[in-house]
């Protein structure tokens, strides 16, 4: 990653600059602007040629969403032409309602350097990893020692989206916007006043590529969101999955962590699941989440890429989604998730395949487990190691990890732990609990709509 990196802080740099809501401030000269863009490269380390295009209404009728529209289909042609490694900079208020669901995900598949501009600062997180971020006047002031060229040495182009026309000076450029022609073509060929999302066409369920075929697998299942169905067969999860991946081409070892709270999971399912070596981790509900994410990004932060990593959880996409699609951006992995229901909207974790929990399983829920006397089931060995995740401690057997659950340490443990959950951390799973709902009436709406539809 630090090779590819040092080959961006070289090579192409382009700039989209939203002039509606960055102008330049009063008492700053124009000329200013692109040597203290260049100069702020510079002390981030980037000395790579830069190119600025600068999007607005000339004749101060501005839509800021057809502005949005039309800078990302720029920067769409722009990375479909100039591969990686480059670097991107957006100077915008418009980053968290507008581009960065969908440019979120773009990076997920390729990964270029962005930096980012704002007059106003985000009042949430962004999807889009970004190297760095500044507001934009103090970007204008911090190079006020910079010498300025206004010889004009640098070619500037002055373009005419409605009517794909480039002209050499202000003054051509002014006559042109006056014109008949030009009034004609803005009412023929209106710019799109939404933006044209790129990723929502893209498939699932794609077939592994070469480079992923035989890569590492790890799965980070939640078992109080995507339980084992009455009457399942627990040892059959483990070939059930890998069943699913080899449809797909995946043949590369696969480890398994099932997370839950493991004092109301049934032992006999404790140990079919550790028999086929699925590691067991004990975590209280609400510290299932956090548990997961330190786990997959531990697993990752160990096995290098090329790799796999996939969820098996309902709430993946409300409580992780948004920090797995900022690590997919800093390292890449192939990303699978499973879930009880559908999702009623595309999430902005880019995957490469997706299933229905119950579907995955369906195939291999004629093993019913037959409890008798001296079963094979009870004679197993554990190959899977149990891990409490609220103490930080494992054990080898199943009787030495209940009886560490039922002991007065972990309980004690368990009610220290609780007693410090912030009440945010609590309406934060209201509010999960809540969504889930919603999507779940969501999933089942849109799934009567298609039967009415079908009739």
């Amino acid at each position: 990653m630090s090779g590819k990196n040092d080959a961006a802080k070289t090579g192409k740099i382009a700039v989209w600059w939203d002039m509606k809501d960055c102008p330049v401030p009063e008492g700053i000269d124009d000329h200013r602007v692109r040597p203290s863009i260049e100069g702020a490269f510079k002390e981030q380390g980037y000395s790579g040629p830069v190119s600025i295009t600068a999007y607005g209404d000339q004749k101060q009728t501005p839509d800021t969403k057809s502005t949005c529209a039309v800078m990302y289909l720029d920067m769409v042609k722009w990375r479909e032409d100039n591969p990686p490694p480059a670097t991107m900079m957006i100077i915008t208020n418009q980053m968290l309602d507008v581009f960065n669901w969908d440019l979120a995900r773009l990076q997920q598949r390729t990964s270029y350097n962005i930096f980012l501009a704002y007059s106003i600062r985000p009042v949430a997180a962004l999807f889009v990893y970004t190297r760095k971020e500044w507001l934009w006047e103090k970007l204008l002031h911090g190079t006020t020692s910079t010498s300025v060229d206004t010889a004009g040495e640098l070619s500037t182009v002055f373009h005419c989206e409605f009517c794909s026309l480039d002209c050499q000076s202000v003054k051509s450029f002014k006559k042109h916007l006056s014109t008949k022609k030009h009034a004609i073509e803005e009412v023929l060929n209106p710019q799109p006043t939404q933006l044209i999302s790129v990723t929502k066409r893209w498939g699932k369920n794609y077939a592994a590529t070469p480079e992923y075929a035989t890569a590492k697998i790890h799965v980070s299942w939640d078992m109080s969101e995507c339980p084992i169905p009455d009457g399942y067969d627990a040892r059959r999860v483990r070939p059930s999955l890998e069943g699913a991946f080899k449809e797909l081409g995946y043949s590369g070892p696969v480890s398994i962590t099932a997370f839950g709270d493991h004092k109301q999971t049934p032992e006999r399912h404790l140990h079919a699941l550790s028999s086929t070596g699925i590691d067991v981790a004990h975590a209280l509900p609400e510290f299932i989440y956090s548990r997961m994410f330190d786990d997959l990004k531990l697993w990752r932060d160990n096995n290098p890429t090329p790799t796999t990593m996939m969820i098996i959880s309902d709430g993946a996409e409300y409580l992780l989604g948004g920090s797995l699609a900022r690590l997919k951006q800093l390292k890449k992995y192939n990303l699978f998730w499973a879930y009880s229901f559908r999702p009623w909207k595309m999430s902005v974790m880019l995957t490469s395949a997706e299933w229905l929990w119950d579907s995955l399983l369906a195939e291999t829920k004629r093993h019913v487990l037959r409890k008798c006397s001296g079963s094979s089931e009870s004679v197993v060995e554990s190959t899977g190691m149990f891990y409490c995740k609220m103490c930080f401690s494992k054990r080898k057997r199943l009787d030495k990890f209940m009886k560490h659950l039922s002991s007065k340490k972990h309980i004690s443990e368990e009610e220290g732990i609780t007693e410090h959950v912030e009440a945010s951390e609590k309406r934060r799973l209201y509010w999960l609990k809540a969504k889930r709902m919603f999507s779940r009436e969501q999933a089942v709406e849109e799934s009567c709509l298609v039967e009415v539809e079908k009739l």
